[in-house]
């Protein structure tokens, strides 16, 4: 997951020193030095890393800080306050343009995930209400055409394309103009990339962008690629003028050096990042939630609005009143994990819960597999052990998974599973509540 290595390191720099009455200047350079290098090792430009730590310096010494009751408290908040500048500072949204169609234009070398963010691009918009239309503009690359049509297919989008045999220049401006006398109010264009960055691909490229006057071109980068995904977003900036950039595979880089660069390099804000390979598994980027995930906070809202998107209200509403009454049976877990698994990466969905460390999650690693077992462990069960696993003793565990062809040490941790989702099951109602029962101080939809 983004960020993993480096918010694993920072979490305990200031665990550490939150428990301090007071904090010197001296504690503080020690604390910085650890940040430092903290950055430096999840491929954190340089430059960067030197600008951050001076920031922090200049605000963290003043005597509001070190006075402060609970300074490390203070100093994490400054740190939370700069991370979040240095991500962007606020949400970048795209920029749709009066006279329709808004026209985006989507860059980036071979291999950064570009035809597939084209085509996630357009669901996202089609679910704000849009009429999208994607043009196969990469004419080079053997099946892109073919690629797109799938895409547009699945997502029920349009493609407009003229073949592998007329350019790219062409096909943007023939897109433009299907997209007028059909009524698309959106033009994507996805354009060929390289392997790397040539006169060839960006003379075609200004090309492009001259004919279609678009009102967004956004880069699509692989994080994964670290530093070289800064030096990328710096050539292409340079050359086009970009003016936002989707990270792709975050979800894959533990580091996140490319995300705490880009901003501070080129001055282009990210405005999207790839969570994963399902096509709704594109997010708008909030610097400042990225910030608190970073820093061990949670992102509640991104959490609420996943539930909201992907949860029905009625069976929430259900699963909830079983919860408070405790009811809640190991077929009721099933469903619940059905629909986690619908809101994307169970663990990062975990991870947005304020105070949610990995040790308390460590026994709840589900992947697509586990939840097939999962399925087959639960159907060998007795009506009865499902409404009560407690007495599954363990002549009963042998029968459930010679029944499921699994072993007893995995209906031993499938039971271990059920148990910690009902304190955490628990605890989420805790927060849909309130204290003392009273209604309305955090909902979670999903409950």
């Amino acid at each position: 997951m983004a960020f993993d290595g480096l918010g694993d390191k920072l979490q305990d720099i200031f665990k550490r020193m939150k428990g301090q009455g007071k904090i010197s200047e001296k504690d503080l350079k020690a604390v910085m030095r650890e940040v430092k290098v903290a950055l430096l090792e999840a491929d954190v430009n340089y430059k960067v890393v030197k600008q951050f730590i001076d920031n922090i310096n200049s605000r963290a010494v003043g005597e509001e800080v070190m006075e402060s009751l609970t300074p490390g408290q203070q100093v994490v908040k400054i740190v939370h306050d700069e991370l979040t500048q240095l991500l962007g500072g606020t949400q970048s949204k795209l920029v749709i343009s009066p006279k329709p169609p808004t026209v985006i234009m989507m860059v980036g070398l071979q291999g950064s995930g570009k035809t597939t963010t084209t085509g996630k691009l357009g669901r996202l918009l089609k679910k704000q209400g849009k009429r999208p239309v994607l043009a196969a503009c990469d004419v080079y690359r053997p099946a892109a055409i073919k690629q797109l049509q799938v895409l547009g297919e699945q997502l029920d989008i349009p493609v407009f394309t003229l073949g592998d045999k007329v350019s790219p220049v062409d096909i943007a401006k023939g897109a433009i103009e299907h997209a007028k006398s059909h009524g698309n109010d959106v033009v994507i264009l996805d354009t060929a990339g390289r392997l790397h960055i040539d006169e060839v691909l960006m003379e075609e490229l200004k090309n492009v962008k001259e004919v279609a006057q678009p009102t967004e071109i956004l880069l699509v980068v692989d994080s994964m690629v670290g530093q070289d995904a800064v030096n990328v977003a710096d050539s292409f900036n340079e050359l086009l003028d970009i003016t936002g950039v989707v990270l792709t595979k975050l979800d894959g880089d533990t580091r996140g050096g490319a995300a705490l660069s880009i901003k501070s390099i080129t001055g282009k804000p990210i405005k999207f990042a790839g969570m994963g390979e399902k096509l709704d598994a594109l997010e708008p980027f909030y610097p400042d939630r990225m910030a608190s995930r970073i820093l061990g906070m949670g992102d509640v809202l991104t959490l609420i609005e996943k539930a909201q998107e992907n949860i029905d209200q009625k069976q929430a509403e259900e699963m909830q009143k079983k919860l408070m009454k405790a009811e809640f049976t190991l077929e009721d877990y099933l469903v619940q994990m059905d629909q986690l698994k619908d809101m994307g990466n169970i663990n990062s969905m975990m991870e947005m819960i304020p105070g949610m460390s990995k040790n308390k999650l460590k026994d709840l690693q589900i992947s697509d597999k586990d939840l097939g077992q999962t399925k087959a462990i639960i159907l060998s069960m007795t009506p009865a052990e499902r409404r009560n696993p407690k007495i599954i003793n363990g002549s009963r565990r042998k029968r459930i998974a010679a029944g499921s062809g699994t072993k007893v040490q995995e209906v031993n941790r499938l039971l271990k599973q059920f148990e910690q989702s009902q304190m955490l099951m628990k605890q989420f109602a805790g927060m849909a509540t309130g204290k003392k029962g009273k209604k309305g101080k955090l909902k979670f939809p999903f409950m």
